[in-house]
């Protein structure tokens, strides 16, 4: 995935690990557009995570709109799975907004590893299909 190739990603925790290693062998990614100040992002994050739990080869990159990298952080360790996110306020996070043209939130856009999107609505695949069925059809 060109857009995350040398990127590294944090965890809750505040380390970090290359995208590259992290999403190897992973088929679908999740480019998660939410902040913790936005009622329907605190809504939808705990169906994500619940989502997350039950699935397999797929990875979540939370790209933050959060005011700073500490509400970011607050956020990723009171609310989120045990995913990874894009550096606050990056290049790289910029970047994936205009890409996908992200203008609200929350989003969440599906992506095959090799950057083919699937879908930018992933959010109601989440909410109104059974986990295991909404990764099938991504890959299908």
């Amino acid at each position: 995935m060109d857009s995350l190739s040398s990127t590294s990603l944090l965890r809750s925790d505040g380390s970090s690990v290359p995208a590259a290693s992290a999403l190897a062998g992973k088929d679908i990614i999740l480019f998660y557009f939410s902040a913790h100040w936005c009622p329907p992002c605190r809504k939808f994050t705990p169906m994500l995570k619940d989502f997350y739990e039950e699935v397999e080869g797929v990875e979540i990159v939370f790209i933050s709109s959060d005011r700073s990298a500490e509400d970011m952080t607050a956020y990723m360790k009171e609310s989120h799975g045990d995913w990874l996110a894009i550096p606050h306020n990056s290049a790289v996070a910029n970047d994936l907004k205009q890409k996908y043209g992200i203008s609200g939130i929350p989003a969440l856009v599906v992506v095959k590893l090799d950057g083919t999107v699937v879908t930018k609505d992933g959010k109601s695949h989440v909410t109104g299909k059974n986990p295991a069925q909404a990764v099938k059809d991504w890959k299908a």
